[in-house]
């Protein structure tokens, strides 16, 4: 029996994750028919219902992941910490469940591909949207010394910070970037348009560690930064994309899956493709 799942966004024709689910299912011998699925403007609910006909699940992706958080019967605690939900199941009542992968595929990535430690680190967030409180509650398990979150309009990062109500996570504005950090992680889409987030170059140091949670078959414009301020390590968010994913599939078919070959299938892919994802 074929299985249906899809993601909901829009736009959504750029998405792979068609190809990592078609990745996974091959692996557990299940037949997927993995859709994408456009989410016309304030559609969220109906297309849902529409494909939850047939549907057992499925992934959300920008703009809908807040839509998604009103949308289910209930939550798990990330998704409720972060109030964006990127996973949707059905739970033994056949209630439908939010759950938010991202935070978590993050911390795999970073924890476990990179090798890097979060404990006792001091790490700079910036933006404050949904891609960013989607992520801050699974890096606080990490046991950082402090989370400083930047973001052009500060009023937003101190929503964040009001929200999670946790004594490591600060709001800073500009003129406080004066410390390098170990390490930075770009929650902006700024680098798909080639853009930067507005940073001096203190924030960095030989030291740090910079993350861009978009992707490319280039280096990002965030990550060219950093390796040309500072010479540091750097990664981009091909690896989270792939770890959230596998969060996913174990939601809807309790199986665990080995994800270094399906990033290694992507990096290779992507490197012969000028691709662009934000998560």
């Amino acid at each position: 029996m074929t299985i249906q799942l899809a993601v909901l966004g829009n736009p959504v024709e750029h998405s792979r994750s068609p190809e990592i689910h078609g990745l996974f299912g091959a692996q557990c011998g299940i037949e997927l028919d993995y859709k994408k699925v456009l989410v016309p403007t304030g559609k969220f609910a109906q297309t849902a219902d529409d494909f939850l006909q047939n549907g057992i699940g499925f992934n959300v992706t920008v703009p809908c992941k807040q839509d998604a958080y009103h949308y289910v019967d209930h939550l798990d605690e990330a998704a409720r910490q972060g109030q964006a939900v990127n996973t949707v199941s059905r739970d033994q009542d056949g209630r439908l469940l939010g759950s938010n992968t991202d935070g978590a595929g993050l911390v795999s990535d970073v924890t476990r591909n990179l090798g890097w430690s979060l404990t006792g680190a001091r790490i700079l967030v910036v933006g404050a949207g949904g891609a960013v409180a989607g992520v801050l509650p699974a890096l606080l398990s990490g046991n950082p010394a402090a989370i400083h979150i930047y973001n052009r309009t500060p009023e937003k990062a101190q929503q964040l910070v009001s929200h999670l109500g946790q004594a490591q996570v600060e709001a800073i504005e500009k003129s406080q970037l004066q410390d390098a950090y170990d390490i930075v992680i770009n929650g902006t889409s700024a680098s798909l348009a080639g853009h930067l987030p507005d940073l001096p170059a203190q924030v960095l140091d030989k030291n740090s560690r910079c993350y861009d949670m978009v992707y490319a078959a280039h280096t990002t414009a965030f990550n060219a930064w950093c390796e040309q301020q500072a010479d540091c390590e750097t990664a981009d968010g091909l690896g989270m994309l792939v770890e959230q994913a596998a969060l996913s599939f174990s939601i809807w078919f309790d199986r665990k899956v080995d994800t270094g070959p399906v990033l290694e299938s992507l990096r290779n892919s992507t490197s012969q493709n000028n691709f662009e994802e934000s998560k």
